[in-house]
């Protein structure tokens, strides 16, 4: 078989080709690192430290309410928050009780949001007061009974409190006074009623959604259970041995992302390490953290460290406090990683950017750069008791070393299931001979005689931008949903900050001119549906739409325009 066991004891001896998983609960996994490390730093917001000991305390508080609100096990609540203390106690509070956290993008659109609610059948949800107005426009088209709503002030420190009321508090609209919301403190008071809260859920038992595209590009809740995420935060340690208890991240990557909440939260709070959370940032805000903050282990999109190479803040800055930096989310250029490993070089790090691959349907990565070797354009090695292998397209059939296939991952953080959606659960898991559950990628890619990965493209159509995966059938529903559209195409055109810029082709309507008023009509209502990361940057009108031999949108053909277009430019 090909597919051999993960190879790390041959280019790291330290790494264990097997490791012994907790069974517990994501909570019981944290609340053990809080018995070893109760004054700990678990994490600090905005110049205000949490210990491990006050992070448990908060959970409790946090289950107790929820249990008060009549949250029952099983149920789901939304998570719509950035990065913040709040978010965190919410997301293990929800697991206490045994109910499932939905992490969404709290600058999802409208329709969106609403989508989310219903799919998951969220019965609460947590949002920033600064995004009341979204879920006040569509909660009468859901079912939540109970929506919580919470400011950044409510976690930062008095000082603090009084600067964010005086800059950024002021352009928060406040929520109406006879809003149907329960506001935070009102919230935390609720603990105090002496319900039993506390409910022993098993590692195999499902725990997060998150959504994805799944293989079809429609947005699917990816269900994930206690045992993926614990385990995913064994296997990211010991694949890091340099890793020690109180060693800080650089917790930039989104709470409601597998990448952020995978490894940048709960990898760190499972081990005792210390996240610096940042809600929102900047490629300037975030060297000035690194700096600030002397993290030891920071992980982001190919985007962000390209934007770090043009920052002059980083002029001098000596990071030899550097033990991992880690990228994903999309492909790392040959080129990029040369200049990023000559910048941490010339910034005094003694280490070179690793490169990782994995999907939302593992949580997130499961394939690492050994610490000590790369080969150059490889996404390294697949971690403890994971299995990659490479077939052809769409069958268990193995291809020779060095033949390019579909990349599929077996492990112990491959997801439950798509949520609602057996079909296609089905088609991307499958059990193969060998006992295992492969996941089917839809992605490329090929393996050496070492074992190494190379991914060489997507198989499934799909744009990355910055990091997020944007799926075009999504945005072409939205599209031919306008009354001006008669057919439009979704295309990814390159760029070189964010990659990928989302481009939409549009046949108009009979009797629709192709005014600038018309663009301006369809980008508004584009903005009520797609996301900010995932709006088209322009709108091209087409006399028509090409086509292949078969009827369907020859994509391809528009792609090639495009980058033609840039060439002469």
């Amino acid at each position: 078989m090909i597919a051999a066991k993960t190879p790390w004891k041959d280019y790291m001896g330290d790494v264990p080709m097997h490791l012994d998983y907790f069974e517990g609960s994501m909570f019981e996994g944290i609340e053990a690192t809080a018995k070893k490390f109760p004054s700990y730093t678990a994490f600090d917001f905005m110049g205000k430290a949490t210990t491990y000991g006050q992070l448990v305390q908060e959970i409790e508080t946090c289950a107790k309410s929820l249990k008060t609100l009549g949250i029952r096990p099983g149920d789901k609540i939304t998570v719509a928050m950035p990065n913040c203390p709040q978010a965190i106690y919410m997301f293990y509070a929800i697991n206490r009780v045994g109910a499932i956290a939905s992490m969404i993008h709290p600058l999802s659109a409208e329709k969106e949001i609403e989508f989310y609610l219903n799919d998951s059948g969220s019965v609460a949800a947590i949002t920033l007061d600064q995004f009341y107005g979204k879920f006040a426009n569509i909660r009468k088209n859901t079912g939540i009974r109970n929506l919580i709503i919470t400011s950044i002030a409510d976690a930062l420190s008095p000082v603090m409190k009084v600067g964010y009321a005086l800059t950024q508090g002021r352009k928060v609209a406040p929520i109406p006074k006879d809003a149907p919301v329960i506001m935070w403190k009102d919230f935390k008071v609720l603990s105090t009623c002496g319900h039993e809260y506390a409910v022993k859920r098993e590692a195999g038992d499902p725990a997060v959604i998150l959504y994805s595209g799944g293989t079809t590009g429609t947005s699917k809740g990816i269900v994930l259970t206690n045992k993926n995420f614990n385990a995913l935060a064994q296997q990211v340690v010991a694949t890091n041995p340099m890793f020690r208890p109180g060693d800080k991240m650089l917790a930039a990557m989104p709470v409601f992302h597998g990448f952020g909440l995978g490894v940048c939260i709960h990898t760190m709070l499972f081990n005792g390490g210390r996240c610096i959370l940042v809600p929102r940032f900047t490629p300037k805000s975030y060297a000035n953290d690194l700096v600030k903050h002397r993290c030891n282990f920071i992980a982001g999109v190919p985007t962000l460290y390209e934007a770090l190479l043009r920052l002059k803040d980083m002029d001098g800055a000596d990071l030899s406090c550097l033990k991992g930096v880690f990228s994903g989310g999309d492909s790392l250029s040959v080129e990029l990683k040369k200049k990023f490993d000559k910048f941490l070089y010339d910034h005094k790090a003694s280490i070179q950017v690793r490169e990782g691959y994995g999907t939302t349907e593992t949580v997130t990565a499961c394939c690492l750069t050994p610490t000590h070797m790369s080969k150059e354009g490889s996404i390294g090695l697949p971690f403890p008791d994971t299995y990659i292998k490479i077939v052809e397209p769409g069958t268990d059939k193995e291809v020779p070393y060095g033949q390019e296939g579909e990349i599929l991952l077996a492990g112990p953080t491959v997801m439950q299931e798509y949520m609602h959606h057996p079909e296609e659960t089905a088609q991307t898991l499958r059990k193969h001979e060998d006992g295992l559950t492969w996941v089917y990628t839809g992605d490329l890619g090929i393996m050496d005689e070492q074992g190494f990965v190379y991914f060489k493209g997507r198989a499934k159509r799909m744009i990355v931008t910055s990091g997020y995966n944007v799926y075009p059938a999504q945005l072409e529903n939205i599209l031919d949903a306008h009354d001006f559209v008669q057919m439009s195409c979704v295309i990814g055109v390159p760029d070189s900050y964010k990659m990928q810029k989302v481009k939409a082709f549009v046949k108009l309507a009979a009797g629709v001119a192709a005014t600038d008023a018309t663009k301006q009509a369809i980008m508004d209502h584009c903005r009520k549906h797609i996301a900010k990361y995932a709006m088209p940057y322009d709108i091209e009108f087409k006399d028509e739409i090409p086509k292949t031999l078969v009827g369907k949108v020859a994509y391809r053909v528009l792609e090639e325009e495009e980058l033609k277009k840039q060439e002469k430019s």
